[in-house]
């Protein structure tokens, strides 16, 4: 394993643009954190434990068996917590293109669950390729290894793109680039699940306007903008209930709204059960939902600050303060 390229036990790594390689192999562990500012997509499998990612689009909390991909710009900082392992790679646009000569080939921004088996079969594709140290650019075999491990990265997302034909457009260039910028927008909800957000800030990520934002919204994902917003925040609230030790209240506020009863009246609404039921009869599995956005952690996140300082110039944790542990 090339070491520059894994964050492990508290350490700090910066990973910045690179040139002349397909792929770049990244991980983090055991609350080792990875800035990753390659102008490249970035794909993210979390194996094991969990792992709090920010990023232009937001922030979110990936459990075992959640994967998640960011655009060329969105500079992600992922931190693994204490059991956690996270892999990455940072594919760039020379392997992209290459993909595209041996016919339809799309990786996209987005969010989703993989099945463990097929997480295991990437883990090791990625492991032979991170051995070689750098050499991910360079012979004919590595390249043949990282077409097949792009290849079960694409097969990963299969579902998501199942959508791109419904994406107006005159061409499948044009549909493609319609769905990208949907899912980024549909990304940054997920990211900003603790308040609510305006159509109109949606639209202006994706350079559309409010109508034809919405309405291409509702033909992808089949409901409005502002329901996926309201049953993301619900979700959200949910998986704080289920958890976390956090109030009735503190969770309400967490959720983004603005008082007890607008939440009890949207939750029970949507749950057919008052959150105090919720709480009482749902299941402490961490398998139970597909992803948690970090800022729902709340007083988690904010103690995580406080007991985590990394030392910028060594890397490592400083010592004297107790390692964040979940709930």
């Amino acid at each position: 394993m090339d070491k520059a390229k894994w964050a492990d036990r508290g350490q700090l790594l910066r990973i910045g643009s690179a040139q002349g390689q397909w792929a770049r192999c990244i991980g983090a562990s055991r609350l080792g954190s990875v800035e990753f500012h390659g102008q490249e997509l970035s794909i993210w499998i979390q194996m094991r434990g969990g792992a709090w990612i920010e990023a232009k689009e937001g922030r979110f909390y990936l459990r075992a068996g959640d994967w998640i991909a960011f655009a060329r710009d969105s500079a992600p900082l992922v931190q693994a917590d204490a059991q956690g392992l996270c892999i990455g790679m940072g594919i760039s646009d020379e392997a992209l293109k290459a993909m595209t000569r041996f016919g339809t080939f799309d990786l996209h921004v987005g969010l989703g669950r993989i099945a463990p088996d097929k997480a295991r079969d990437i883990a090791r594709q990625w492991y032979r390729i991170a051995r070689q140290h750098d050499g991910v650019g360079g012979g004919t075999g590595q390249q043949a290894r990282v077409r097949s491990l792009l290849l079960k990265l694409e097969d990963m997302q299969a579902d998501d793109r199942s959508r791109i034909p419904l994406c107006p457009g005159a061409s499948l260039a044009r549909k493609r680039q319609v769905f990208e910028r949907m899912q980024r927008a549909r990304l940054f909800m997920e990211g900003n699940c603790d308040r609510i957000i305006r159509i109109a800030e949606l639209a202006d990520r994706t350079q559309f306007s409010m109508w034809y934002f919405s309405k291409v919204f509702h033909r992808l994902y089949g409901e409005s903008p502002q329901a996926a917003c309201a049953n993301l925040r619900l979700k959200h609230a949910a998986n704080l209930l289920s958890t976390t030790p956090m109030t009735i209240g503190e969770v309400a506020i967490a959720s983004g709204f603005d008082n007890n009863c607008s939440f009890a009246r949207s939750f029970r609404a949507h749950f057919g059960m008052t959150a105090s039921d919720y709480r009482s009869g749902a299941p402490r599995d961490e398998g139970q939902s597909a992803q948690m956005c970090a800022p729902t952690r709340a007083n988690h996140i904010a103690a995580g600050r406080e007991s985590l300082r990394i030392d910028r110039e060594t890397g490592s944790a400083h010592p004297g303060h107790k390692v964040l542990q979940r709930s």
